[in-house]
């Protein structure tokens, strides 16, 4: 009896002492995230392209599948708000901003109120299942490709011109951060696709090296438009989202490591383009931010950040991973939200998006420069 009421006794204690551990990091986490808000401002704006990992709220405006402007998504975002981010709070990029000292969110393209000064903080071009290939993402219908994000940037640069002139605004876009986060989709929601005319007639190595080649030229574009401080974020370990494991079949949370060599050989291509650029852009300076090892450390050992459920979605509905649906307007989600690294079947909830975002104001996560020495502080 002594020996079981021991036992118990010590289970309570660990448990007791586990959970103190995930309250403090969660506290020290606020703060730290708290702390990024007051930071002194390093860009006069910030200019942001990207898919659903990004997006803001531009998808409410189309006729899409891929929509998040619904509750339960944006529950610990400020207000409670759905504001059509594809997570319970704030995505990475809004942190981002936040810690580059941005005052306010940056609004999305499509919302009727960005224009006139409001734009003058930087845009948000990002949309829900958009790809660096105009046709990824096409089973969700509407999206806004990188290709038409270049261009509505082209018509925010008209409009800032008209605001402050042609000289203020080269001094202003060449100080300021942009921001490039795609990918994902151009590997989940294209060549993975069962049936893909892609996958049917090109090797994955195929299919990716025509992607990176079609990105490098996107990402010469900015530069063309003039853009000079840019950050490009590598694919996430994509064969360990929800959605990924589902598709693949994969048990008892095993990451689809052939999806995650896919997304290795992307990542490295985009250092190569990264080290192309900055040799023969003059006056360029493009960075790459290692998201696949930021989410990949959080994966192998989830305990160590607070969590306790690496490879389900905290909302959305499928076998075993709540992997295939999204989360849907009014769906149930998980009662502790702050346990999960994932929020859906595809991105990471609040909590993740601090850790992921705080890596790249030290070393070890970033290439050739961090984001402060990017923006010169």
């Amino acid at each position: 009896m002594t020996s079981r009421v021991w036992h118990c006794s010590t289970k309570f204690k660990m448990e007791y002492s586990r959970r103190c551990a995930v309250v403090f990091t969660l506290t020290v986490l606020l703060i730290a995230s708290e702390a990024m808000a007051q930071t002194k401002r390093l860009a006069p704006a910030y200019f942001i392209f990207g898919d659903s990992l990004s997006d803001p709220g531009n998808n409410n405006y189309l006729r899409t599948l891929s929509r998040a402007d619904a509750p339960p998504n944006g529950i610990d975002f400020p207000n409670g708000k759905a504001t059509g981010r594809y997570c319970n709070g704030r995505t990475a990029t809004d942190i981002l901003g936040q810690s580059i000292g941005i005052p306010d969110f940056i609004p999305p393209y499509m919302a009727p109120e960005t224009k006139g000064p409001a734009i003058l903080n930087g845009v948000n071009y990002a949309s829900g299942a958009a790809g660096i290939l105009p046709s990824s993402g096409y089973l969700f219908i509407s999206r806004i490709s990188l290709d038409q994000q270049l261009q509505d940037f082209a018509n925010t640069k008209t409009q800032i011109v008209a605001q402050i002139g042609e000289e203020a605004t080269t001094e202003l876009l060449s100080k300021s951060l942009f921001y490039f986060n795609l990918g994902s989709n151009d590997f989940l929601d294209n060549y993975f696709i069962p049936g893909s005319p892609f996958s049917r007639n090109m090797t994955v190595t195929q299919y990716t090296d025509m992607v990176l080649d079609k990105y490098k030229g996107q990402l010469s574009q900015i530069y063309s438009m003039g853009g000079r401080k840019v950050a490009i974020a590598s694919l996430g370990p994509i064969g360990c989202c929800p959605f990924q494991l589902t598709l693949a079949l994969r048990r008892n949370g095993i990451c689809d490591e052939k999806a995650n060599e896919d997304a290795i050989y992307f990542n490295k291509g985009i250092l190569r383009i990264v080290d192309e650029l900055n040799a023969n852009l003059p006056g360029s300076d493009y960075i790459y931010l290692d998201v696949y090892r930021a989410v990949g450390e959080i994966i192998a050992s989830p305990r160590d950040y607070g969590f306790t459920v690496k490879d389900i979605g905290c909302c959305g509905r499928g076998p075993q991973y709540r992997g295939l649906v999204p989360c849907l307007p009014n769906m149930t989600f998980c009662p502790n939200r702050f346990d999960y690294v994932f929020w859906d079947p595809y991105h990471p909830t609040e909590k993740t998006n601090i850790l992921i975002s705080q890596r790249f104001f030290g070393s070890g996560y970033t290439y050739p420069k961090n984001i402060p020495q990017l923006l010169g502080a």
